[in-house]
């Protein structure tokens, strides 16, 4: 978990894939399709889906 920690206390966003879906243990079409149905929470840039990493850590009960 020590990875996971700093790579989100590193970056203010995630790729969807591959990194936010590490993060959770999903396979790619399962992190598309969370992300689709709002169970992960995306912006947009461009083309580009990101994550926020505050968001996941939240997710995640993480503390700083």
């Amino acid at each position: 978990m020590d990875d996971v920690g700093k790579l989100l206390k590193e970056k203010a966003v995630l790729t969807l894939w591959p990194e936010t879906g590490a993060v959770l243990g999903l396979c790619r079409g399962a992190t598309y399709a969370a992300a689709q149905r709002g169970d992960i929470k995306t912006i947009r840039l461009g083309r580009l889906l990101r994550v926020p990493t505050a968001w996941l850590r939240a997710k995640l009960d993480l503390k700083d």
